[in-house]
């Protein structure tokens, strides 16, 4: 298991190098590899498909949201992201339990776009125009 560990550490260790991670992140990423890695080395198959890369609830962090079917991190789940997984943002909103409409980005962007929006004041805009 040791050499599996140590294996681990240098991918995230690299992984790391190139962007930010929270603990939470390096941690559970380490884990993932070194059993992954063990995994492959014993022949034995990963259920990886089947299993969650993190729990829904948590997936949604400040400044990151993670793809609960490969555990990577983005800002925004694209739906060409989604494509690679064959799902559309509908499935995979169905699939991890959101609600219908639920915004797929990190909580800072959403707050930004919220923002923006007020700012803009589209809906007054309308009601002038028609007048």
């Amino acid at each position: 298991m040791e050499e599996y560990l140590k294996q681990a550490l240098e991918i995230v260790k690299a992984q790391a190098s190139v962007r930010t991670m929270t603990e939470e992140e390096i941690t559970s990423m380490v884990q993932k590899l070194s059993a992954g890695i063990q995994a492959i080395a014993e022949g034995d198959s990963l259920e990886a498909e089947e299993k969650m890369a993190c729990e829904p609830q948590k997936a949604i962090r400040e400044k990151s949201i993670i793809c609960c079917v490969c555990g990577k991190s983005f800002k925004i789940l694209t739906k060409k992201h989604l494509a690679s997984h064959d799902l559309t943002p509908a499935e995979y909103r169905e699939k991890f339990g959101y609600k219908k409409n639920f915004p797929l980005v990190c909580k800072s962007l959403q707050r930004e776009r919220r923002k923006k929006m007020k700012e803009m004041k589209l809906w007054t805009k309308r009601k002038t125009n028609k007048k």
